[in-house]
C-alpha cells in the first residue's frame, strides 16, 4: 500500500502537493495537467499566466522542481525569478521539501548541499537558483525555470529595465540551457514588451514552439476553467476566498493595472493615460479655412529598428476643439518617410511642425532639408528637447483630450492601430503615435485656435459712406 501510495505521488504533481498539505484548486489542476504535458511534448517553451496571490509560485516554484527531480534525478533545473532574496526562498523551500520527503520522491540531497540557492543530489541532479540580471557561469540546465521576471511596475514600465532584462534572459538564462531544455515561464502579465510578452511574440512567429495558458482573474469568453462569463477564479467563500480579494482589488486598481496584472492583457479597452471616451468620431472635417494646421512627428532611425515612423496632423476649430486630420505610420527607411512628409505639408499646409532635437540632425537632416527645398514643402520646424519620461512628454495633449477630447476619423485604416496604442500606452509595445502627439502638445503654449470667416467687408462710395444694403444681417451704416 505505501509502496503503490509513493509511485503516485512521484507520477502526479497533484498527489505531490496533497501529500505536502495542499489541495489543489481547478485553476491548480489545469496547470499541473499542462506541465505533465509539456514534458512529455516536443515544445520548447510553455508560458503560464497568472494573477498575483493565486498560488502559483507554491506548485511552480515550490512543488514542482523536487517533483521533477523525482522523474528526472540526474537533471539539472535553473530556477530565476526577480529577485535573488526570492531565489534564495523558493531554493530552500524545495531542498528542505526533499531532505524531509526525500525518500517518498525517491531522491537524496548530496552531503555539502547546505547553500538554499545551489545544491545537488547524490543522483548527480543541481538545482541553481539566481535573480533575473545576475550573471550565470559553470552551471547547464535541463530545464529553466522563471518566475516574474518583474517585481514591480517600476521595473516593468522602464524601456531600459525591460531591455536588459530580455537581454539576460537571451543572452545569460537561455545560453545556460543544454541542447533540448524545457523553458517554463510563469508570470503575472505587466507590460506588452515584458519578458513574457516578447517569448509570447516569439511563439506566434514560430521562432520557437510552445504552448501558452493564460488564467485570468475574471472569466472571460471560451475560459479555460469552463467558468461563466464573469465569474472570479476560485471563488471559494467558505475555503481560502480568493475570489473575495480579486473584487476587493478590481475595486481598488486601475483599469489598466486590472487587464495586465489580473486579466493577463497589458492593452485594456477602456484606457488608463488616454481614456477611450475622448476619442470622438467625426465623418467630414471642419472647413479647412476655419483650422489652424499643425503637423508633428516621431522619426525612426532605421527601417527594421522595431519602431515606427510616425506624421500626424491636427487641425484646431475657433473653439479649440482638435481634430485627428491625417496619421502616417510605417516601419520603412528614411527616404520613403520623408516623401511621406513632405506629402503631408503639401496635402495641409501646416503653421508649423513638431519635432525632437538631435533626432535627425545627423545624416538625415540634410537629405530632408534638400527634399523640402526640391519640392516646395515648406513649413515652420520647432525641434523640441527630450526631457523627462514619455508620460511627462505627452501630458499636455493629454490635458487637452481630457478636456476638449480628439476627434477622429473612425473608418481610417489607421485608426485601430491609432486606437490601440493610445489607450496601452504606457505599457503598450509601441508608442511612436503618443511621441508624435506628445510634440504636437507641446506647441499648445503657442499655438492659436482656428477662426470663423470674416463677414465681406461693404464697399465704400465717393463720399466716404458705405453703401447701405437691405440685408438681414446689416443693421446700419457707418461712416469712417
Amino acid at each position: 500500500m505505501e509502496l503503490l501510495k509513493r509511485r503516485s505521488i512521484r507520477r502526479n504533481l497533484i498527489e505531490w502537493g496533497r501529500y505536502k498539505g495542499y489541495e489543489a484548486a481547478p485553476h491548480h489542476r489545469l496547470i499541473c495537467e499542462e506541465i505533465d504535458a509539456f514534458l512529455s511534448s516536443d515544445d520548447e517553451v510553455l508560458l503560464l499566466f497568472a494573477p498575483p496571490g493565486s498560488a502559483k509560485s507554491t506548485w511552480v516554484s515550490v512543488l514542482f522542481p523536487s517533483h521533477y527531480l523525482s522523474r528526472f534525478p540526474s537533471h539539472s533545473i535553473l530556477a530565476a525569478t526577480h529577485s535573488i532574496e526570492f531565489a534564495q526562498r523558493w531554493g530552500r523551500r524545495v531542498r528542505n521539501d526533499i531532505a524531509v520527503d526525500g525518500n517518498i520522491l525517491g531522491i537524496e540531497l548530496s552531503d555539502d548541499s547546505q547553500a538554499s540557492d545551489r545544491w545537488a543530489l547524490k543522483s548527480g541532479g543541481e538545482y541553481y537558483g539566481v535573480g533575473a540580471g545576475v550573471g550565470i557561469s559553470g552551471f547547464r540546465a535541463n530545464l529553466g525555470l522563471g518566475d516574474d521576471f518583474f517585481g514591480n511596475r517600476e521595473d516593468a514600465w522602464s524601456e531600459t529595465v525591460r531591455r536588459k532584462r530580455w537581454d539576460w534572459y537571451i543572452d545569460d538564462f537561455s545560453a545556460r540551457l543544454k541542447p533540448r531544455a524545457k523553458r517554463l515561464l510563469m508570470n503575472t502579465r505587466w507590460h506588452e514588451e515584458d519578458v513574457a510578452g516578447r517569448v509570447l511574440d516569439q511563439i506566434l512567429r514560430g521562432i520557437v514552439k510552445g504552448r501558452v495558458i493564460s488564467i485570468p482573474a475574471r472569466a472571460e469568453e471560451d475560459d479555460l476553467l469552463c467558468r461563466k462569463l464573469g465569474e472570479y477564479l476560485w471563488d471559494d467563500p467558505g475555503g481560502y476566498n480568493y475570489g473575495a480579494f480579486l473584487r476587493a482589488r478590481e475595486l481598488e486598481t486601475s483599469p489598466m493595472m486590472w487587464a495586465a496584472l489580473y486579466q493577463q492583457r497589458p492593452a485594456p479597452e477602456e484606457g488608463d493615460y488616454f481614456r477611450a471616451e475622448w476619442l470622438k468620431p467625426y465623418d467630414r472635417p471642419p472647413a479647412r479655412a476655419t483650422l489652424r494646421v499643425y503637423g508633428g512627428s516621431d522619426y525612426a532611425v532605421t527601417a527594421d529598428g522595431g519602431d515606427y515612423t510616425v506624421h500626424a496632423v491636427i487641425g484646431v476649430d475657433p473653439e479649440g476643439d482638435m481634430y485627428l486630420l491625417d496619421l502616417w505610420r510605417e516601419r520603412v527607411s528614411s527616404d520613403k518617410w520623408i516623401e511621406a512628409f513632405c506629402d503631408l505639408v503639401l496635402e495641409w499646409k501646416p503653421m508649423e511642425w513638431a519635432e525632437e532635437q538631435g533626432q535627425i540632425k545627423a545624416g538625415i537632416g540634410p537629405f530632408l532639408e534638400r527634399r523640402i527645398r526640391e519640392r516646395a514643402a515648406y513649413v515652420a520646424r520647432r525641434a523640441f528637447p527630450t526631457r523627462g519620461d514619455k508620460a511627462v512628454r505627452a501630458q499636455s495633449i493629454r490635458g487637452r483630450m481630457a478636456s476638449h477630447g480628439l476627434y477622429v476619423p473612425y473608418q481610417a485604416a489607421w485608426y485601430p492601430a491609432f486606437r490601440s496604442e493610445l489607450l496601452s500606452f504606457p505599457a503598450g509595445k509601441h508608442d511612436d503615435i503618443v511621441d508624435a502627439l506628445g510634440l504636437i502638445g507641446q506647441l499648445l503654449d503657442t499655438i492659436l485656435a482656428g477662426q470663423k470667416p470674416k463677414k465681406p467687408e461693404l464697399p465704400a462710395n465717393r463720399s466716404g459712406y458705405r453703401v447701405v444694403r437691405q440685408a438681414a444681417n446689416i443693421e446700419d451704416w457707418k461712416a469712417y
